[in-house]
């Protein structure tokens, strides 16, 4: 008896652009991440931590999780919220401040509450303009693919305290 053979049929199809795939264009969000790592309720708290000797200086091998507020505006208490910051963030550089981020934007206001996106990506502190991927999302962002820019807006180097504005630039 002759072995069976399996034929593999491939079809090859031209590469589809985004919007003939039923994408709408581009969405840009902007938001501000407050990280509050001091106080009595702090939004970031390191659950890890690494002992080698050079970690104070580069936070290497920290683990930090954060549920950090979303606003409008810059400021924490005076501008609206708009969703939570959750997740992660791993001190992942030796020779620089160079973080590993893995969280969701939630949303819970205005025109996108109940969505999120998922950014996970390098982010390189001390960098004027950092690039993060975002890799995913839920609601109105689902199947969501782009890029978060990162600026520092304030830094308090005595408490840790953070605030980032944050560009999304959202194809969904």
């Amino acid at each position: 008896m002759a072995p069976a053979v399996l034929l593999l049929a491939v079809v090859a199809a031209p590469p589809v652009d985004g919007a003939a795939a039923g994408e709408k264009e581009e969405t840009h969000i902007r938001v501000y991440w407050h990280d509050v790592v001091s106080g009595p309720d702090p939004t970031a708290v390191q659950v890890a931590r690494a002992a080698a000797t050079n970690a104070s200086k580069t936070f290497f091998g920290a683990v930090v999780v954060i549920d950090d507020p979303l606003t409008e505006g810059p400021g924490l208490g005076s501008s609206r919220l708009l969703g939570r910051a959750q997740g992660a963030y791993v001190g992942a550089g030796k020779g620089a401040l160079a973080l590993l981020m893995a969280m969701n934007f939630v949303f819970q206001a205005g025109t996108y509450n109940g969505s999120s996106v998922t950014i996970m990506g390098r982010n390189e502190v001390f960098t004027a303009v950092r690039e993060m991927p975002i890799v995913g999302g839920t609601g109105v962002f689902r199947m969501a693919r782009g890029y978060a820019q990162a600026r520092t807006h304030t830094l308090d180097l005595k408490t840790g305290d953070a605030t980032v504005e944050y560009n999304l630039y959202i194809r969904h």
